[in-house]
């Protein structure tokens, strides 16, 4: 009875042990390397080597008067700022319609050694008070409230 009882406590103590050595794995292994880090310029500058060729969300504000955008080459480049460093971010994708100067974006991508980030995502920031444009309404109209 008593070496039954002390067989059901091991197999117990086993499972519990695969069990948190397996999420162990998971949270310092795999998934460690899954997670996209958000940053701003001055931090992710701050990380010296240890910035470059990792994936990460920068985030900051759109540099007036940076932004070349070439539709023929679905090429768009901008510098992006938070205030006191910048980085020059480039991307081969179309840009959201909302897109401009002096606007908060988020873009996922890596820092390269040329301290260019390449985006491989560019998201916008605004206000959470989104409604659809109604008929007639013109929508570049209702992105500039949308954005202030």
């Amino acid at each position: 009875m008593l070496r039954a009882l002390n067989s059901k406590w091991a197999g117990f103590v086993l499972a519990i042990l695969v069990i948190l050595g397996g999420l162990s794995v998971l949270f310092f292994g795999k998934l460690e390397s899954n997670i996209v880090y958000f940053v701003t310029p001055t931090e992710l500058l701050a990380k010296g080597d240890l910035a470059y060729e990792k994936p990460v969300r920068l985030g900051g504000t759109v540099k007036k008067g940076s932004i070349e955008w070439d539709p023929q080459a679905i090429s768009l480049k901008f510098l992006l700022t938070d205030g006191s460093k910048e980085i020059p971010v480039a991307s081969h994708s179309t840009p959201p319609q909302m897109f401009q100067d002096d606007m908060g974006v988020v873009v996922e991508g890596k820092l390269f050694r040329n301290d260019s980030f390449q985006a491989d995502r560019l998201m916008v920031k605004h206000s959470n008070e989104y409604r659809p444009p109604k008929e007639g309404e013109k929508p570049t109209l209702l992105y500039k409230d949308l954005l202030k």
